[in-house]
């Protein structure tokens, strides 16, 4: 006998959503992929950002899969195109996570060589009667040291939920949800929530203070931000799901359209100044690792705290 959650029904409106985010997923986020990979530099993208950023998608998907797991139960006992069209709101969510997650990897391989190292210079005073010499060395930089750590923690997070997640869901009672599993699921959803809030408030920061619009992609944020909305409905049509699950994906737009604002802002700023993205004059080559000196309104973009790490 098939479980009371178990739907054959056809929602073709549910079905194109699906398809049409999965889509739009995939195509946003390839512009700022490529934009890192063919730069060759991360440079303007914030830690802070990113660690949000993917410990708020990675709740989110861990979310509606307990939520839909009874759902996720059903393809047993449904065709395979039906799983699929039941299952659309965990592929959103799951691509969701790894393409943003994507983003992350590609911080730290891209990273800037001249933001990721420094020279120390060390005075040595040997015990003996020796003459005392100055030793040279390269040493990293606190902000890749940070990166790192923060990539570390991503990780971290990660593997705890969902250690716990199916945990819950192999020992709990899924349909309907015990006190217990429906506890984790609000944990996660508010969790993601929270996280997606202040996710965008890092780069916020970071790209007002460089005055800069760095490695960030315009185009993928002009696409996420309208696209937001069509997340939120999307996931709020599928069964099982609350407000939890899509509240993360509406503070998130929120927040990237202030962003979008004013990387839009400092793209004209940055014209009437004559340098490119990352500060650099236009009559210089862009290549990988090269900055500029002064620029013209008194900033140095030679590695201090006002340069995109």
């Amino acid at each position: 006998m098939s479980l009371p959650t178990c739907s054959s029904e056809h929602n073709p409106v549910a079905l194109t959503l699906t398809i049409g985010v999965t889509f739009g997923l995939i195509v946003s986020y390839l512009p700022q992929h490529l934009r890192i990979i063919f730069k060759g530099s991360s440079e303007g993208l914030s830690p802070w950002f990113l660690l949000l950023g993917s410990t708020s998608s990675a709740a989110a998907m861990l979310n509606v899969v307990v939520l839909q797991w009874p759902v996720i139960k059903c393809c047993k006992e449904v065709k395979t195109a039906m799983c699929f069209e039941n299952l659309g709101g965990v592929f959103q969510v799951s691509i969701q996570w790894a393409l943003f997650t994507f983003t992350l990897v590609l911080f730290l391989i891209y990273f800037p060589a001249h933001l990721k190292y420094t020279g120390v210079r060390a005075a040595i005073d040997p015990p003996d009667s020796k003459p005392a010499f100055t030793l040279y060395y390269r040493d990293t930089t606190s902000e890749w040291k940070l990166g790192v750590t923060l990539a570390a923690v991503v990780g971290l997070h990660l593997g705890f939920c969902t250690l716990v997640t199916f945990l819950l869901i192999t020992t709990q009672q899924v349909s309907p949800p015990s006190p217990l599993l429906s506890l984790w699921a609000t944990f996660l959803g508010l969790l993601s929530a929270l996280f997606s809030a202040f996710q965008f408030i890092p780069q916020i920061r970071k790209t007002w203070s460089t005055k800069l619009v760095g490695s960030l992609s315009i185009v993928t944020m002009c696409i996420q931000s309208p696209g937001a909305v069509v997340m939120c409905v999307s996931i709020a049509i599928r069964p099982g799901t609350n407000w939890t699950s899509w509240a993360t994906y509406a503070a998130a737009g929120m927040l990237q359209s202030v962003l979008l604002t004013m990387c839009l802002f400092w793209k004209k700023r940055q014209a009437r100044l004559g340098i490119d993205d990352f500060g650099r004059p236009l009559s210089v080559d862009d290549t990988d690792g090269e900055v500029a000196g002064p620029r013209d309104d008194g900033i140095d973009v030679n590695g201090d705290e006002r340069t995109p790490c």
